[in-house]
């Protein structure tokens, strides 16, 4: 008896059950590790397979970010996927669904950033001013978001509080020069008091001031002052108005006025209106006017597009703010030779 009792006190008996347990609870950890990773994994797959043919759903992002610590950034990349896919209410869910699981103040704002700019450009303008009212209350000086209200303001035509963002901007040592000018140009023309006698004369000093804005000033007074644009037609560059000429109502033109202008006589001869010169030194006006001599008529006109001076991008047709840099008032118009769409419309029946 003695004996075995000596024999189970044994310190090294203790010490091989000892490791005895080790290695068992060892084991098992890393049995259930591995299984753990290998279901994760099995896991993981799927979601890739899933993104892969474009069935995540909203849960998943938030899983791929909290379950494998993906980068909050590529979860951010795939979530963008959406936006330049043109879904926006699927990344609109996508940015909702990690607002509420993102602690990070930063990441916070950046999510609100993006969740602001996708409603931006899905066109729900008055949730995307609310997102970015919410980003300046915790951060005022945030200048992308500023920068999204003004356009927004100005979309909604709430031109006071377009000026109001203006003066944060100013503020914060941004140039609004052009902004300014814009936005008051716009004012001036949606007023629903004044006359358009008024509007006329207030318009004109702007754009004395600052002929950025002579096109917006010049359809307005082709709309609904045309005795005063051709009283002052000769102040505006035409290069810069060749579309708006060119597809100006014929009982709309002045000829008079037409052939003191040359750009605009050359242009007139081109589309066929006029036959007072032979030739231009614009190549497409000079073609077109050979063509307008021929027997038979041969049917061409002109093409526009129009180019970004900010961005370099091209555009079908003209908007105020570029839509890829939303820089103000940047388009250069181009024109090129083309067939008459009246000749394509009867070649297509």
């Amino acid at each position: 008896m003695d004996s075995l009792t000596l024999e189970y006190r044994d310190p090294l008996f203790g010490i091989i059950v000892f490791f005895a347990l080790i290695f068992v609870i060892s084991f098992l950890t890393y049995s259930f590790s591995a299984y753990k990773e290998k279901r994760a994994r099995r896991d993981y797959r799927k979601l890739l397979k899933r993104f892969e043919i474009g069935k995540l759903k909203e849960e998943d992002y938030v899983h791929l970010y909290k379950t494998y610590n993906l980068p909050f950034d590529s979860i951010i990349l795939l979530a963008s996927t959406f936006v330049h896919k043109g879904n926006y209410s699927k990344a609109i869910s996508v940015y909702i669904t990690l607002l509420e699981h993102v602690t990070d103040r930063i990441k916070k704002e950046e999510l609100l950033e993006l969740l602001g700019t996708t409603y931006f450009k899905g066109g729900f303008l008055q949730r995307s001013r609310e997102i970015f009212i919410r980003i300046l209350k915790f951060s005022p000086r945030n200048t992308k978001a500023l920068k999204h209200l003004l356009i927004i303001n100005e979309k909604l035509k709430e031109y006071k509080n377009a000026s109001e963002i203006i003066s944060c901007l100013d503020e914060i040592g941004i140039d609004t020069k052009n902004d300014k000018v814009f936005i008051q140009t716009l004012s001036i023309i949606n007023d629903p008091i004044e006359s358009y006698e008024k509007k006329s004369e207030k318009l004109y000093k702007v754009f004395k001031e600052n002929p950025l804005v002579q096109r917006l000033v010049a359809k307005f007074y082709l709309q609904y002052n045309k005795d005063f644009f051709w009283e002052h037609v000769n102040e505006f560059d035409f290069k810069k108005l060749v579309d708006i000429m060119w597809y100006l109502n014929f009982e709309d033109i002045d000829f008079e006025k037409i052939l003191e202008n040359q750009f605009l006589n050359e242009l007139y001869n081109a589309k066929g209106y006029l036959k007072t010169i032979k030739h231009s030194d614009d190549f497409v006006f000079d073609i077109l006017i050979a063509l307008n001599g021929h027997e038979h008529k041969i049917p061409a006109t002109v093409d526009f597009e129009f180019i970004c001076s900010s961005c370099k991008h091209l555009h079908p047709i003209f908007d105020t703010r570029c839509p890829h840099c939303q820089n103000i008032l940047t388009f250069d118009v181009k024109y090129n030779l083309t067939r008459d769409l009246i000749e394509r419309n009867q070649s297509l029946q």
